[in-house]
């Protein structure tokens, strides 16, 4: 079995990716959306996180969190809100994927893959191309001609707070080193 090693750094900067359970597409869904934003403040008002950028694509999300300086334990935080989020999902008639033997004997739901992918952030330029990188996912994944039409990513607030000029200035940041 491979060994998984997490670095964790209170304090740090985390960007993620989620997938969903066999690629399902349907976060960004009207239930599944309700059911992460919802899932999402219950988890952050008892462990504090401050969110810095996020897209949320039909399969999978990209994010990047700085937690506080006294904690380091985004594994916890992650797997409350995806317990909450898979036990109201479903509870309000959200659709499950096919669950395997192996989740049934460990009572997992078919709805997230089981791990997630983490990369501790190293400086301020990894930090801006990693924000780019969630930026710019929906024209990777030609979800959108332009940015400015995908409605479930930080971009509009960049944009606003002027950390964009114009739409044009966002580049591919390519296929990023996913360590």
């Amino acid at each position: 079995m491979p060994q998984y090693r997490r670095l964790y750094q209170s304090g740090g900067y985390y960007f993620f990716t989620l997938v969903t359970h066999e690629r399902r597409k349907f976060l960004t869904d009207e239930l599944a959306r309700k059911c992460l934003r919802d899932a999402w403040l219950t988890v952050r008002s008892k462990r504090p996180f401050n969110l810095i950028a996020l897209c949320l694509l039909p399969d999978h999300l990209h994010c990047i969190w700085k937690l506080p300086d006294n904690d380091c334990d985004f594994s916890q935080r992650w797997s409350s809100i995806k317990s909450l989020f898979s036990r109201n999902y479903l509870k309000l008639e959200g659709i499950e994927g096919n669950r395997t033997k192996s989740r049934m004997s460990k009572a997992e739901r078919a709805i997230w893959q089981r791990r997630f992918f983490e990369h501790l952030i190293k400086n301020e330029d990894d930090l801006n191309r990693r924000i780019d990188y969630i930026h710019y996912n929906p024209l990777k994944h030609r979800l959108v001609e332009r940015l400015a039409d995908w409605k479930w990513s930080t971009f509009h607030k960049y944009m606003k707070n002027g950390y964009y000029i114009d739409y044009d200035d966002i580049e591919s940041p390519g296929d990023l080193e996913l360590e």
